[in-house]
């Protein structure tokens, strides 16, 4: 709590910083309404340095319409109410139609000053603008120091890790068993968290890269998430198995393996292989003798073929990001 604390706090100062700054600058250049400019660059803060040039783009062409929209009002209306309600109706729409309902706000702020000085010339033109543009740079300039937490996402990552490899070390042992009491599917929903964290940290990491960028961090989450779908499917199979026919040994060595050689760098060639030749040799043993053997057998398929789903998504990362690791 003490680090969330701390984060909040300089996230606090900085937004104040860049207010002042704002306004101090506005005030230098002599500039009218310069409390305008602090509120656009704290309304331009935001959390990556991709969604604040997105923000600053979007606001930018809003506003550049809205100067078009609120001349063509007054000039009809004159400088009156009625004629800054119709602005705010077209502009809205504007806006809502286009992606662009951060912007309604603040512009509209900028356009009341028209209103508020019953005239709409070059002086107080520029002076918009101004406020406008200095308002959005401190907003972009506040947020440059934002840096990748690549630390952070490889803690998180091997997090998700831990509790996968725990998770295929519980199938090896409990696939064993006939009695399948006390294996609870909770492991799932520790590791849907481990991954919703994980992946969060990497999309910010993501947006903070405005150069040289790399989906390695997005891609090798969505591979870990994709395997975790994929381990479901297994425990499901491993539940249902009531009876252990002799290849239930094979299996379970082989869910040991993968655990053996678990990590992030591997390409498992290895281990489709030795899953290959199994899968074969299985092919060739004698037929079940009894219904409970063949459905227990046909389980135990299963759990191979969707054990080489779930090392095919791991090779096919390392393959994609070989010369990345």
């Amino acid at each position: 709590m003490k680090w969330i604390k701390g984060f909040y706090f300089f996230k606090a100062c900085k937004i104040a910083l860049a207010a002042v700054l704002s306004i101090l600058t506005a005030n230098l250049l002599g500039l009218s309404y310069a409390i305008t400019a602090g509120i656009i660059t704290v309304l331009s803060i935001q959390n990556t340095k991709r969604e604040t040039l997105q923000t600053a783009r979007d606001r930018g062409l809003a506003f550049l319409c809205a100067l078009i929209l609120s001349y063509m009002c007054f000039r009809w209306l004159d400088f009156s109410v009625g004629a800054f309600i119709l602005f705010l109706f077209l502009f809205a729409f504007l806006c809502l139609s286009a992606g662009w309902g951060q912007a309604i706000a603040m512009d509209s702020v900028l356009i009341s000053h028209f209103l508020t000085e019953q005239r709409f010339d070059g002086e107080l033109l520029v002076n918009e603008l101004l406020v406008f543009t200095i308002g959005t740079f401190y907003g972009i300039l506040i947020n440059l120091h934002l840096r990748k937490k690549e630390v952070e996402f490889d803690r998180l990552s091997r997090l998700v890790d831990d509790e996968i490899k725990g998770i295929i070390h519980r199938m090896a042992e409990n696939i064993r068993r006939e009695d399948k009491t006390g294996y609870y599917s909770d492991c799932f929903g520790r590791l849907e968290d481990r991954i919703h964290l994980a992946k969060e940290c990497a999309l910010r990491n993501w947006n903070n890269t405005l150069w040289s960028q790399s989906s390695y961090e997005l891609d090798y989450i969505r591979m870990r998430e994709n395997q975790s779908r994929v381990l479901r499917n297994i425990y499901d199979s491993i539940v249902r198995i009531t009876m252990l026919p002799a290849q239930t040994i094979q299996v379970a060595a082989f869910f040991e393996e993968i655990e053996a050689q678990y990590h992030r760098d591997n390409d498992v060639e290895e281990l489709l292989k030795l899953l290959e030749k199994m899968l074969s040799d299985m092919k060739l043993e004698t037929l079940p003798q009894s219904r409970e053997e063949f459905e227990a057998r046909a389980l135990l398929f299963y759990t191979l073929m969707q054990l080489d789903e779930f090392l095919t998504l791991k090779n096919r990362f390392v393959a994609a990001y070989r010369n990345s690791l």
